[in-house]
C-alpha cells in the first residue's frame, strides 16, 4: 500500500507544484513506483509533467464525481516508474457539485485504495486553498509535506493550515502526520534567506527537512518544457536538491516501505477507510473557523507539536 503524501500550503507561490512534480520524479528515479496526483484546478502539475488537456480522457474530476474508477484516470509519463492522475479545468466546479454529498470530504480517500496498491508513493499536488479539494487530499493522505519559501512573510497563513490539519486529525483522519517542512526558493546570496530559515527551524524544529531547495533557473524553466528537472537537466542544482529530498524521505520511511512490501497487497480495501463521525457533514464548514482567543494564544509552533 503506497504512502500518500499531500503537498499543501494555501499560500500561492511557495513551490508547491514544483515540489510535487520533482519529488515524484525523484522518487520514481530511485525505482520506487510513484503516482503523481493533480487535484489543483489550475492543472499546472499536469502540464508541468508534459500532459496537455486535450490528451486527457479522464481526470481526477471524473473520479471525484463518480463517473470513472480511479484506475481509468491514470496516465503514463515519459519517466519509468512514474504515472500521473491528471487534473482538468472542469475541476473548478467540483466543490460546488459535491457540496451536498454527505461524505464529501472522503471522496478521494474512498477512490484511492485500489490504485495505491500499485505504488510505493502517491504524491498529491493540492490547490492553494483550504477548500474541499484540499480537505479531500488531507483526508486521503498519510502525511503532509509543507513547502515554505525562504522569503518575507514565509510563515504567514501557516497557523490556519495547521489548524485545518488538526481538525482533520480529530474528525476524519486520525493517522495524518506531518511529513516535514521544506524550505524552497532559498537564495544563498541573501541574508534574508538565512534569517527566514532560522525562523522556520525555530518554529518547527526537527520537522524541517535537512534538504533545502535553492533558487535555480533550470528548475524554473523545466515546467515550460513539460519535464521534471531530472529530465530537463539532471545536473542542475534544482534536480539535485529534489533528489536529496527524495533520499531523505526514503530514509525516513524505510520501515513503512518494508512493511508495505511484506504485506504485498494483502488486506481488505475497506479497512483503509475512516469510520464516519457524527459531525462530518458540517466539518468542511468549520475549517479555518478559529475563535479570537485561540488565535491569540496559539502559535504555529504550538499547532505543529500536536
Amino acid at each position: 500500500m503506497g504512502k500518500v503524501i499531500a503537498i499543501a500550503n494555501q499560500k500561492g507561490g511557495v513551490g508547491k507544484t514544483t515540489t510535487a512534480i520533482n519529488l515524484a520524479a525523484s522518487l520514481a528515479a530511485t525505482e520506487h513506483p510513484t503516482l503523481l496526483l493533480d487535484i489543483d484546478p489550475q492543472a499546472n502539475c499536469t502540464s508541468g509533467i508534459g500532459i496537455e488537456s486535450d490528451e486527457v480522457d479522464a481526470s481526477i474530476y471524473e473520479v471525484l464525481i463518480g463517473e470513472v474508477d480511479a484506475s481509468e484516470a491514470i496516465m503514463t509519463t515519459e519517466m519509468p516508474f512514474l504515472d500521473m492522475m491528471p487534473s482538468h479545468i472542469n475541476l473548478v466546479g467540483a466543490e460546488i457539485e459535491i457540496i451536498d454529498e454527505t461524505q464529501r470530504e472522503k471522496l478521494l480517500s474512498e477512490a484511492l485504495p485500489r490504485v495505491r496498491r500499485k505504488y510505493d508513493f502517491v504524491v498529491i499536488d493540492c490547490p492553494p486553498s483550504l477548500g474541499l479539494l484540499t480537505l479531500n487530499s488531507l483526508t486521503a493522505a498519510d502525511s503532509v509535506l509543507i513547502p515554505v519559501q525562504a522569503e518575507y512573510f514565509a510563515l504567514e497563513g501557516l497557523g490556519q493550515l495547521l489548524n485545518t490539519i488538526k481538525i482533520v486529525r480529530q474528525h476524519l483522519n486520525p493517522d495524518l502526520e506531518i511529513e516535514g517542512v521544506l524550505m524552497t526558493m532559498f537564495d544563498t546570496r541573501l541574508r534574508l534567506s538565512n534569517q527566514v530559515a532560522d525562523e522556520v527551524r525555530r518554529y518547527f524544529g526537527e520537522r524541517v527537512f535537512e534538504t533545502i531547495v535553492k533558487r535555480n533557473v533550470r528548475l524554473s524553466e523545466a515546467p515550460s518544457f513539460g519535464k521534471p528537472a531530472l529530465l530537463y537537466e539532471a545536473s542542475s542544482t534544482g534536480a539535485q536538491n529534489y533528489m536529496a529530498l527524495a533520499r531523505e524521505i526514503l530514509s525516513n520511511n524505510q520501515e513503512y516501505l518494508d512493511s508495505s512490501h511484506s504485506e504485498n497487497g494483502v488486506g481488505d480495501v475497506e479497512s483503509t477507510e475512516t469510520p464516519p463521525t457524527g459531525d462530518q457533514e458540517t466539518l468542511s464548514d468549520a475549517i479555518g473557523e478559529t475563535s479570537e482567543s485561540e488565535e491569540e494564544s496559539t502559535t504555529p509552533a504550538d499547532e505543529f507539536s500536536m
